[in-house]
């Protein structure tokens, strides 16, 4: 049984998917703790709704970046994490933070990467003019929004989106790409090996994988899996 810890800083909308995925289809793993900012009450309280032990840690409690590090990596490390999944956790790493679970952690980004690192992409994409957007699933290293991608789910820009109304959609297919890649990660399907993805031979894909099963929504669209 392989321990998730999942990382949050708001509503833990990600985490929940997470969760409830690894739980209705009998991952070979467990979400063992969730760890959350100063801001990330509702996600906690989510978490807790689903069982799983929580922990509050926020960054404004301690003097400097390596202290609140050192803190983080001793309340992960308590779980023998085999994956530390960002979960919309907004902080920037460090690298020696990001060395220590190298290989082992994941993040989804809101932008199909490379394109529109970093924050506000939803306004960036639509000052850009782009006819598709998107989120991402990738390895952290230490570059920002850098890691080696995963997968990569699409969804169409359309006439008359604001910011929030392509935020919904984005939003919603993350819900179905992030416990996707999750699944196979624990399945031993993935994984990063000398800085490079790589994809291992295991069988043919569950019936119940929600990439390959069921519409995706809005009109977004699964760009790429193994």
């Amino acid at each position: 049984m392989q321990n998730i810890v999942v990382l949050i800083s708001g509503q833990g909308s990600n985490l929940g998917s997470i969760a409830q995925a690894c739980r209705r289809q009998h991952w070979p793993a467990r979400v063992a703790a969730v760890i959350g900012g100063r801001s990330a009450a509702a996600g906690l309280a989510l978490a807790a709704l689903e069982g799983i032990p929580t922990q509050q840690l926020a960054h404004q409690d301690f003097s400097s970046r390596e202290a609140y590090e050192a803190e983080l990596a001793e309340r992960i490390d308590a779980h023998d994490p085999d994956w530390v999944v960002l979960a919309g956790f907004m902080r920037i790493l460090t690298p020696p933070f990001v060395a220590r679970y190298l290989g082992r952690m994941v993040n989804i980004h809101p932008s199909l990467l490379p394109a529109f690192p970093g924050l506000a992409t939803h306004r960036r994409a639509l000052a850009a003019g782009v006819k598709v957007h998107g989120a991402t699933v990738h390895f952290v290293t230490p570059g920002l929004d850098d890691g080696p991608i995963i997968a990569q789910a699409a969804v169409p820009v359309q006439p008359g989106d604001d910011e929030a109304t392509l935020a919904a959609r984005v939003l919603a297919a993350e819900h179905r790409l992030y416990p996707m890649v999750v699944r196979w990660l624990v399945e031993g399907r993935s994984r990063l090996h000398s800085e490079q993805l790589e994809w291992l031979p295991a069988g043919e894909p569950p019936a119940d994988d929600p990439g390959r099963s069921a519409a995706w929504p809005d009109d977004s669209q699964l760009l790429w899996c193994p």
